[in-house]
């Protein structure tokens, strides 16, 4: 899968990323500037998430590496990023950038015009404090609640120790909402780098059933049905690789987020579009849904669609019709 499935999926990014960005071009971004990503597995990575959330979000071009954590391509991969050794590492016009906060202080600087951080001088700075704590802290939470994107677990009994940092992050949430009198769904009423860097912190909620306000509650499903977000959770099924480690002997529960539209995969190639919605290209491998039969150029441009319909614009124009 390492040479197909997930050399695809660099692909698939790249294409749309570049798509994004032509529309959205401003004075204080450049065409010259090139960037590459390196990220592990989309299910368990949250490193991996935040790095590329700094782009996707922002609509920065990108050209993604991926490869499954753990793995000999995993090293390979970190490996071209030296002296980087995890994931999320980056090379900003040949400059490698290998700590998240980094990258995202990095590109704010270079594309200003895209407000990654908030403008009003005070909430710029509480944002970046409550960004920097959740880069360095929240230990317990991270050791016992590893991000896993296909798992909820509604009998998790969290420690004391994930109780405590649930509680602080509940506290840096209303504080940063309240800044800003709750003008606007996340943290400081538009999205920000501080909602990047959150992100996988509201997915532990969400998989492990962690007590919560009805405020946080609102802003984790905000998290969940975010474009972006439900892309990248959608290529991370589609990638069909259980990491071994992160499942929990648990009784399970469904996915607390959005309801995905019901397709199936389906045998054949007869459909009812001419061209992949991603690519153009021929289709080859097909969904069904509603009794419609929709074609893909590749496996993994199906499946990807599959677990997510609604996440994908370009399949929701033909869907729409």
């Amino acid at each position: 899968m390492i040479g197909g499935c997930w050399a695809l999926i660099t692909t698939c990014e790249l294409h749309r990323h570049n798509f994004a960005f032509a529309k959205t071009v401003g004075v204080g971004q450049s065409n010259a500037m090139t960037y590459e990503l390196a990220i592990g597995d989309k299910t368990y990575s949250s490193w991996s998430l935040r790095g590329w959330l700094l782009f996707a979000a922002f609509d920065i071009p990108v050209s993604v590496k991926s490869a499954r954590m753990y793995s000999n391509e995993f090293k390979t991969l970190t490996g071209e990023f030296a002296p980087s050794k995890l994931v999320p590492a980056a090379r900003f016009d040949g400059a490698v950038v290998w700590d998240s906060l980094a990258m995202a202080e990095e590109l704010a600087s270079r594309h200003p015009d895209a407000t990654m951080w908030p403008t009003d001088p005070t909430l710029r700075a509480m944002a970046r404090s409550i960004t920097a704590e959740m880069h360095s802290g929240f230990g317990a939470l991270r050791t016992d609640c590893t991000m896993n994107l296909i798992r909820h677990y509604p009998t998790f009994k969290p420690s004391d120790a994930v109780l405590a940092d649930c509680a602080r992050i509940e506290l840096l949430w209303n504080t940063a909402r309240a800044a800003h009198n709750n003008d606007g769904p996340w943290l400081f009423g538009e999205y920000s780098i501080a909602d990047v860097f959150y992100a996988p912190i509201a997915t532990r909620f969400a998989t492990y059933g962690l007590p919560r306000s009805d405020a946080s509650e609102a802003y984790i499903q905000t998290h969940l049905a975010e474009p972006n977000f439900r892309r990248w959770r959608s290529m991370g099924i589609a990638q069909n690789y259980i990491q071994p480690g992160y499942d929990k002997d648990l009784p399970e529960d469904d996915w607390i987020g959005p309801t995905p539209l019901p397709a199936i995969a389906v045998d054949g190639t007869d459909c009812e579009n001419d061209t992949c919605p991603y690519s153009g290209g021929v289709p080859t491998h097909v969904l069904e849904i509603d009794g419609r039969r929709i074609g893909f150029c590749k496996e993994f441009c199906r499946d990807k669609t599959v677990a997510d319909p609604e996440a994908w614009d370009g399949f929701m124009k033909i869907y729409q019709i």
